[in-house]
């Protein structure tokens, strides 16, 4: 990976051959790269003198420069005094709505210290430690937190370095249109060329063959570049049973880091964080109450926190443990109670598969599309309340023998089937997602 700065050295080394060394210590003796993107170079000095004489006499030097060492014109950008720090806040947002996700703002305990280092140790040498670095974990225990803070930092440290963040479903449906549009090759090079990529729930990728092919090829392209590769899932690569074996080989070369749910005291520092930061002040009996009841992840913590402060400022009252039972009382209902809708189980399988919710209702006989749809039958059953005849509306008024039939077939397979099983159990994790 090269930063700007280091490209910069690199000008200066070639301009050598067209400028004397009174020329270059004259004019660019205090010059300095502030970003380098796919066609354009900016060069910072703080004099606006120096600036004018550089793009007046120079500019065709850099050009020709940057042109011998990437085959390629760039266009060269000179900023002078005070001119630097507006380019920079300027600048298109990085990751927007994210900016929440830094490590200074990630609670440390000992659920999750062995993969916060090993966050801080890839976002402070991009590629030279660890790589790739693959963090698993159940949802809501912080993993897309470290994933940001990652590329939060090598944003902030190397300004010009190409950062790729993508979920992995939206991988394969990006994919999906770069095929249908005959944008392969864009698609490739807006991977392949990343400096750093970045990839939430990998998990979704495994059993899609065109998607693990395009991954295999783009992490080799990647991987014999140098450069850094992050992913983060729902469970170690050994455990997806529909991933590829060269991908999960790859995905095992690195360093595999687990974060597990937090214990007492990491909770409590949570909650304690998650108010200060919301300008909340928790009396201890608060606190503790929380850290007891909420134990499931950082992000019931959060939203818990996020209740009792709507709580306070709509109903004006002060917090104590009554009240954060009467403003989260929700969140202690038994699961049995979480309903979702056919129409989103429908929904999430048929995106699951690549096809339309309508053709899963509907008569189209294509394998998948008949799997998916006994899957729904199967899904609709296990998380709703809805009757078998009820169900069988859902479906173009199919009778409810053959959704009974659908739902027995599904059990079967997932019982016998561990590919099966690992199916549900990611449409499952979707369709909960949905409620989250």
């Amino acid at each position: 990976m090269n930063s700007a700065a280091e490209i910069w050295k690199r000008v200066l080394k070639l301009m050598e051959n067209e400028l004397t060394s009174t020329t270059l210590n004259t004019w660019f003796d205090d010059a300095e790269a502030v970003s380098l993107d796919e066609n354009t170079f900016v060069l910072y000095t703080p004099s606006n003198f120096k600036r004018d004489i550089i793009v007046s006499r120079y500019l065709p030097n850099i050009q020709n420069a940057l042109r011998e060492l990437f085959s390629a014109d760039f266009d060269v950008k000179v900023l002078g005094e005070g001119e630097k720090d507006s380019f920079q806040k300027n600048e298109d947002e990085f990751l927007p709505g994210t900016e929440e996700y830094t490590f200074d703002k990630f609670v440390v305990g000992s659920s999750n210290k062995f993969a916060y280092s090993a966050a801080r140790s890839v976002a402070d040498e991009p590629a030279k430690s660890y790589n790739p670095l693959f963090i698993y974990g159940e949802s809501g225990l912080g993993k897309t937190h470290l994933l940001y803070a990652i590329a939060h930092s090598i944003h902030d440290k190397f300004p010009s370095y190409r950062i790729v963040y993508i979920k992995g479903d939206a991988f394969t449906n990006e994919l999906i249109a770069a095929i249908r549009e005959g944008r392969n090759q864009e698609f490739r090079e807006k991977f392949r060329d990343a400096d750093v990529f970045l990839m939430d729930d990998v998990q979704f990728i495994a059993g899609r063959e065109s998607t693990q092919e395009e991954m295999f090829h783009t992490f080799n392209a990647l991987y014999e570049a140098g450069h850094q590769i992050v992913f983060t899932a729902d469970r170690p690569p050994k455990e997806m049973l529909r991933l590829d074996d060269r991908l999960r080989t790859r995905f095992e070369w690195g360093l595999p880091v687990d974060v597990q749910p937090p214990d007492y005291e990491t909770r409590m520092a949570i909650i304690k964080n998650k108010a200060i930061r919301r300008g909340m002040n928790l009396p201890d009996p608060v606190l503790r109450y929380i850290a007891d009841n909420i134990t499931a992840n950082v992000r019931q913590i959060e939203g818990t926190v996020n209740k009792l402060l709507a709580f306070q400022e709509l109903m004006g009252e002060d917090v104590d443990v009554d009240t954060v039972s009467r403003a989260v009382r929700d969140m202690f209902k038994d699961k049995t109670e979480f309903l979702p809708s056919a129409a989103d189980i429908i929904e999430e399988t048929a995106k699951f598969y690549n096809i339309e919710p309508q053709d899963i209702r509907g008569q189209y006989r294509s394998k998948d599309t008949v799997l998916a749809r006994q899957i729904a039958m199967y899904e609709i059953r296990r998380m709703t309340n809805l009757s078998l005849k009820e169900i069988g509306r859902e479906f173009d008024g199919r009778d409810h023998s053959t959704v009974m039939h659908s739902i027995e077939r599904i059990e079967k397979m997932t019982k016998q089937s561990p590919e099966m099983a690992e199916i549900i159990k990611d449409i499952n994790a979707n369709i909960n997602a949905r409620y989250e």
